[in-house]
């Protein structure tokens, strides 16, 4: 038989393994709720943040609570908890069934409900039932219900006690430490746009960035006034050149020559050389083949009666 429980009402429970079901309708903007819960000592607090049950620790050390996860059914989302409630340690006279939205009001979760089922007996009837109604839905955490000792038997009471302050907030209350850094950590302002950044090694200050136009770089051919001025260079005259050809090889002349020279002979006779004159001699190549002639022979000893015809008037003797 399931009992529908109201708010403060309890119920003893047989079953010795037991879960408990957080089931809700989704829908568009309704957040994702997280079952979690705390094991209580004596003085109604955790003995130690490892008596904290929830998404980031879901496994009990000693392995006698645990978290399933969540699924997803034709009636709605679900987040389960279950109890081994025969092996809890018997200084823990109390359990809390917790659910939280991460900083979303439990006014947009719609068909809260908690059931209590038989572990024992998956398929079947859950053992009870609870609709959670927030009392302000400015809640972000509920307290759902709690397992508790009465002897040597158990029992559940359904609860629906609402935090505004999150999951930390009741988990602070019931003696959780909180790491004081990861809050500072996010409430830190991030760095805004409007903050200029600091200068980099890789730049330093003076020094002209890459983006800036060419005009701000100083010019290559300008020289530093750092630096002493060098001596220029001897410009360098360039000389074209020459190819190496075999100078032609003058007619055979007769061994008597004029005492006098003549017109541009003889060539020795120049005494101031002309612009890429003289010219160095060349090797001598080898002929291909022997030609008219080539290559030349003894040259023989000249007529000492041979003249040369007068060959104008600037070449009469005086």
């Amino acid at each position: 038989m399931t009992h529908a429980m109201l708010k403060g009402s309890n119920i003893p429970l047989e079953a010795t393994t037991v879960r408990a079901v957080l089931r809700w309708a989704p829908g568009q903007g309704v957040p994702v709720v997280d079952a979690s819960a705390l094991l209580l000592g004596p003085e109604g607090r955790v003995r130690s943040d490892e008596d904290f049950v929830f998404y980031n620790q879901p496994r009990h050390p000693s392995g006698k609570v645990w978290r399933l996860g969540q699924k997803r059914s034709a009636d709605g989302v679900t987040d389960t908890i279950q109890t081994d409630l025969s092996g809890v340690a018997p200084e823990v006279g109390r359990i809390l069934l917790v659910a939280s939205a991460d900083g979303v009001t439990f006014d947009r979760v719609r068909d809260l409900r908690i059931l209590l089922h038989d572990a024992a007996d998956p398929g079947g009837e859950p053992l009870a039932y609870f609709d959670i109604r927030p009392e302000t839905g400015e809640e972000t955490a509920l307290i759902c219900g709690e397992l508790y000792r009465r002897g040597e038997r158990w029992k559940f009471r359904a609860l629906g006690e609402g935090y505004a302050n999150g999951l930390k907030g009741l988990a602070t209350d019931f003696g959780i430490s909180v790491d004081e850094s990861e809050e500072a950590d996010e409430a830190a302002p991030a760095p805004g746009p409007s903050q200029p950044a600091p200068p980099t090694a890789a730049s330093p200050q003076g020094a002209p960035s890459q983006d800036r136009p060419s005009q701000d770089r100083p010019s290559q051919d300008r020289p530093s006034q750092a630096a002493p001025p060098q001596p220029a260079a001897a410009p360098s005259v360039p000389v074209a050149p020459v190819p190496e050809v075999s100078a032609p090889l003058p007619p055979e002349q007769p061994g008597g020559v004029p005492s006098q020279p003549g017109y541009g002979y003889p060539p020795a006779a120049a005494t101031q050389p002309a612009y890429g004159y003289p010219q160095a001699p060349a090797a001598p190549a080898a002929p291909a083949a022997a030609g008219y002639g080539y290559p030349p022979g003894a040259v023989p000893e000249p007529d000492p009666e041979f003249r040369l015809p007068p060959q104008g008037p600037q070449f009469i003797g005086r």
